[in-house]
């Protein structure tokens, strides 16, 4: 089997491979931190964030820290092992394109 079946279209869009990447190497990220790495919109961030949370890629936890509202993002497993094969499958067709 060919390992350009492991790209992922989940990760298609740049904002998408963005949020996943940073949650690779972060336990967490809130909603915030995000919009700032990734320089994208309230919306924009949000119906990405939507898309992964619909594949279960990710899980959106909402909570109050005082009285002001908090979303944060954690990559699943199943989202951690999906994108990690999403990098092999890249880092293969890289190297073997030449």
């Amino acid at each position: 089997m060919s390992l350009i079946n492991n790209i992922n279209k989940a990760f298609d869009h740049r904002v998408r491979l963005g949020i996943m990447s940073v949650l690779m190497v972060n336990e967490h990220a809130d909603f915030n931190t995000l919009k700032e790495l990734l320089n994208v919109t309230d919306g924009n961030l949000a119906s990405h964030t939507k898309a992964l949370e619909k594949a279960e890629y990710i899980l959106i936890e909402k909570q109050f820290i005082g009285k002001k509202p908090n979303t944060r993002y954690v990559a699943t497993k199943l989202g951690r092992m999906a994108f990690q094969k999403h990098i092999e499958a890249l880092e293969h067709l890289i190297k073997h394109s030449t």
